[in-house]
């Protein structure tokens, strides 16, 4: 199965989907008769007395006429309805309305079906995440350093070993630190995933210093001709100011050796958090230069729309987006298959 057909099959698993939302809207318009607007004459042939189907016809796309779907005028009432169901899938307000003041631009009193809307909004939620879907950049500099960053289960430790081995397949050099010293279980689990991978990982005694550790890691690195250093880090709790230092004093130390090390730093974040995400980005922003972002868990969410809000507000890089726990559930963020994705439109790669 192709990464877009996980997306669409993962992406969303209750029923507060956009598209679900959308179809209703449409449909519950034609049932209770439309607003003048929807009621104005169409150039599409309409249905005789009583040859109107029900709710379940609409839906699926029988709505019309003699075989065509059912209509909404594109009214204040309907983007009222489109202003709440991207809110509700952790849009924001601010970016739901201007998403919503967008579509209606030059479209107001027309009727759209609802696959016509799906195709208007997901071309305009491409346009917002167009500019930040960028793949994490490799530079000449070895070895090039990437710090990952991130609150407590976003899904750091795995996305690195993700990385790795995918870093390792393209024929790249890499070393990972697991620079989470005082969880067990994350130096484990990388332990793992390098074996799988290949990538030797460098670990320390528990409860060790993390930049101690990290600087070690640089060193190796260097001395092995490495293409890249992966370092993991503690999870940080966006309102615990001691470890937070402690990721600074990381970054400190590891400038030490290499006045522009960190080359990358990527903050992962868990999709399920919703609009908590935007305050991660803000706190992590301003501690740790964060250079790009990596979306994880969009299996385990039908809030997907949080990455448009992060795109809108912020214009970080949109490195990768993870549907899974497989190598291959991590992949470049594509933002037209995304948006698709998002609001139950068909179509992708």
């Amino acid at each position: 199965m192709s990464f877009f057909g996980k997306l669409r099959e993962r992406l969303f698993k209750s029923s507060a989907r956009i598209g679900a939302g959308i179809d209703a809207a449409v449909a519950a318009a034609g049932e209770a008769g439309g607003s003048p607007e929807a009621a104005a004459p169409s150039t599409l042939p309409s249905a005789a007395p009583g040859d109107r189907p029900g709710l379940v016809g609409r839906l699926l796309g029988r709505g019309g006429g003699a075989g065509e779907p059912a209509r909404r005028a594109l009214d204040d009432a309907m983007l009222e309805d489109l202003e709440e169901i991207l809110i509700a899938a952790d849009m924001g307000v601010e970016t739901s309305r201007r998403i919503v003041a967008n579509v209606a631009a030059g479209r107001l009193g027309r009727r759209f079906s609802a696959a016509e809307i799906k195709d208007i909004l997901a071309a305009e939620l491409a346009r917002i995440l167009a500019p930040v879907a960028r793949p994490l950049p490799l530079y000449a500099r070895r070895p090039q350093v990437v710090l990952v960053v991130g609150v407590n289960g976003s899904g750091k430790t795995t996305t690195i070993g993700k990385l790795a081995s995918q870093f390792r397949a393209a024929g790249k050099k890499v070393v990972i630190a697991a620079g989470d010293t005082f969880r067990a279980a994350a130096v484990e689990q990388l332990e793992i995933w390098g074996a799988r991978a290949g990538v030797p990982v460098m670990t320390a005694p528990p409860g060790s210093d993390p930049a101690a550790l990290a600087h070690d890691a640089l060193v190796r690195a260097e001395a092995e001709g490495a293409d890249l250093l992966l370092i993991d880090t503690a999870g940080r709790l966006q309102n615990r100011a001691d470890l937070m230092a402690e990721l600074a004093k990381i970054v400190r130390v590891l400038r030490k050796r290499d006045a522009e090390a960190p080359q990358s730093t990527l903050l992962v974040l868990d999709a399920t958090t919703g609009q908590n995400a935007l305050a991660q980005v803000e706190v992590f922003r301003r501690l740790a230069d964060v250079t790009g972002l990596v979306m994880t868990k969009l299996d385990g969410t039908a809030r997907g729309g949080v990455l448009v809000a992060l795109a809108d507000r912020f214009g970080l890089p949109i490195h990768a987006i993870g549907v899974g726990e497989q190598i291959d559930d991590l992949a470049p963020f594509e933002p037209l298959d995304f948006a698709r994705a998002l609001v139950g439109a068909p179509g992708g790669h």
